[in-house]
């Protein structure tokens, strides 16, 4: 069996640019107790590989949490696939909604301690006594009550492109740290409606049950996060309250929900929602560039950045000996760099 891939990255990420096959970009997760990770690691990776998969998967004794892309062509035998799954079976596919199919390109499945790094310590409460799950016009009617306080469980770069009208976005650079700081920021708060959304509800399963433990009365979440209310909006002709983009983790790095251009280019504070990373490889910054920028710094955060990839690849890469950025990618578009940062 193929259980890993072993393709050079940058051709394989040109041969995704240039490919015209048809891709459906889809995530999903699962909390299911797995008994051996790695062999249900194993046995997936070699599945989906004969299914033209490509992605980021997460797996773990507590579940599965995917972000993939899906040939067109190869749609239905994935979905029967995930139907006569043992731990997949009934789990819904959040289809995404701004979709060029560019938005993985290779296949990597990883084991894990969790499927999402959140801190907790699963054996002091109860992990399925989650919150009442909402569909779009529900979370729609419970946001406008004015005793409802709507919390966006996503960290600060995500919430800056998009969020629901009046949410408290709080300024965290990960979803371990936000579970305590939001906690303090609501503590007077416990009786009112907590009303919780994130990308797709995967964050919001454990911290409806984390808040709901700490003495939470009322706690509420969206189901299927903000891709399925997007899909729900559209589909059934309701209000929309997303403003922005909702912020991915992928090649595209964002999916538009609304026209609304609701943050600015960090670089030279003009209107602009289009996050990119660095161009310069020891750097590789998330932040937002808008097109004028893009084009004077070459995709680059910086002049010092700019200077740098003008140098040969010998050069740079002697710069970067030592220094491992691969897990920096969303490396949080915090810079004293970056003059209009929030």
């Amino acid at each position: 069996m193929i259980l890993h891939n072993r393709g050079n990255k940058d051709v394989l990420k040109e041969q995704l640019q240039n490919s015209t096959e048809k891709r459906i970009t889809i995530s999903f997760y699962k909390y299911v107790k797995l008994e051996n990770p790695q062999e249900y690691r194993d046995q997936l990776y070699a599945d989906f590989f004969k299914l033209g998969v490509y992605g980021r998967i997460y797996v773990a004794h507590e579940g599965i949490n995917a972000q993939i892309s899906v040939p067109d062509a190869n749609f239905d035998a994935f979905e029967e696939y995930i139907d006569n799954s043992p731990e997949l079976s009934g789990e819904r596919l959040n289809i995404a909604v701004d979709d060029n199919g560019k938005s993985f390109f290779k296949l990597k499945i990883q084991v894990r301690h969790k499927i999402v790094a959140d801190g907790l310590n699963d054996e002091t409460f109860d992990v399925t006594n989650r919150g009442v799950h909402l569909k779009a016009e529900e979370f729609n009617k419970l946001a406008s009550d004015p005793n409802t306080v709507i919390v966006d469980m996503r960290n600060h770069y995500e919430s800056e492109v998009g969020h629901f009208e009046n949410a408290i976005t709080p300024d965290v650079d990960t979803f371990k740290q936000s579970l305590p700081i939001i906690e303090e920021m609501l503590s007077d708060k416990k009786d009112k409606n907590l009303l919780m959304y994130c990308t797709g509800g995967i964050r919001c399963e454990k911290a409806s049950a984390y808040y709901k433990h700490r003495g939470f009365k009322n706690v509420f979440q969206l189901e299927g996060g903000i891709i399925e209310y997007a899909r729900q909006v559209k589909s059934q002709g309701l209000e929309n309250k997303f403003k922005g983009k909702n912020f991915v983790f992928d090649e595209r790095l964002g999916e538009r929900i609304s026209d609304d251009v609701i943050a600015v280019c960090h670089q030279c504070g003009e209107t602009a929602d289009t996050h990119t990373n660095c161009k310069n490889d020891g750097c590789h910054l998330l932040f937002i560039q808008c097109e004028k920028c893009a084009e004077a710094y070459e995709g680059c955060c910086s002049k010092e950045c700019q200077d740098v990839i003008h140098l040969s690849e010998e050069e740079q890469a002697q710069i970067r000996k030592g220094i491992n950025k691969g897990r920096q990618v969303f490396k949080k578009g915090r810079s004293e760099k970056l003059a209009f940062k929030k």
